[in-house]
């Protein structure tokens, strides 16, 4: 990666001799009126999010997506840009502008740009999207900051009529920053919609000595039970699988019930993922 390979407004670079208004038309693409980025780089939820933040010039705030973009959340699909603008012209194609209030403490800067803060972006999502797309952005935006969804709570409060407010509390009442990844979230809300209590995320399993012998995506410390989800690395990689294999012998050795998830098994047969972790749960 070079310089100017982040989205950057034209004229800026230009005046700055940066490039020449030939090398803008010959290399880079235009994104947005007056921004620009190198052609042939794809831009992702952070890229999308600093190209609407210049096209804003500075009277935008990044809310949403964008902002979860810039707080580092992971794992963000190709939705718009979003943002709170002062003034009254109309946004190009691919943002979308916001009409929210903010409230003091609301918003912080990141990269020269202001941002929602990690509890806000939290909250804006967790009000507009549906149920399962919600938890799961959720989850990723408070993994990343480690924030908790009780901060969520507390600018929820501040916000008594905001729209959607239901809908985050429902949000709220199942988000878990222990998820790292999507389809950790796709499997716990799985386990408890089918009824299961609530299990405990990155579940550290100790040995006799007292040092950390593995950690599970979650399960119940009682019961002795744990979930894990195998994502692709768990097949391709042949040290990765030797290792899932050593690491399950240990943990079961300990008196550990090992239930495992792949992605067909949660999306073709998820009945089965119940009925595995319901045995074994029921097996203590």
């Amino acid at each position: 990666m070079g310089e100017l390979d982040d989205p950057f407004p034209g004229t800026w670079a230009v005046r700055a001799g940066r490039v020449t208004q030939w090398e803008l038309r010959k290399n880079f693409c235009r994104v947005y009126p007056d921004v620009y980025v190198r052609k042939g780089i794809e831009l992702d939820a952070r890229g999308r999010a600093l190209a609407a933040g210049h096209w804003a010039k500075g009277a935008g705030v990044l809310v949403g997506y964008s902002a979860a973009a810039m707080l580092g959340t992971r794992w963000l699909g190709d939705e718009p840009a979003e943002l709170i603008r002062v003034g009254s012209s109309r946004a190009p194609a691919g943002i979308v502008v916001r009409r929210d209030g903010l409230l003091a403490g609301e918003t912080c800067c990141i990269a020269g740009f202001t941002v929602t803060t990690p509890a806000r972006t939290a909250f804006d999502i967790g009000r507009r999207e549906p149920f399962e797309q919600a938890v799961t952005v959720v989850d990723a935006v408070l993994n990343a900051t480690r924030t908790s969804p009780s901060a969520v709570v507390d600018v929820a409060a501040r916000h008594p009529g905001a729209r959607g407010i239901r809908d985050l509390q429902r949000v709220l009442d199942v988000a878990d920053a222990g998820a790292e990844s999507p389809r950790e979230t796709m499997t716990r809300l799985l386990l408890l919609e089918a009824g299961f209590p609530r299990p405990e995320t990155q579940l550290r399993i100790v040995g006799a000595d007292g040092f950390v012998v593995a950690r599970a995506d979650m399960g119940w410390r009682a019961k002795k039970v744990v979930v894990e989800y195998d994502g692709v690395q768990h097949w391709t990689d042949r040290k990765q699988r030797s290792w899932d294999i050593d690491r399950t012998a240990i943990v079961e050795s300990m008196g550990w019930r090992v239930v495992r998830v792949s992605a067909e098994l949660l999306e073709s047969r998820p009945w089965v993922l119940i009925e595995r972790v319901r045995a074994a749960l029921a097996g203590r």
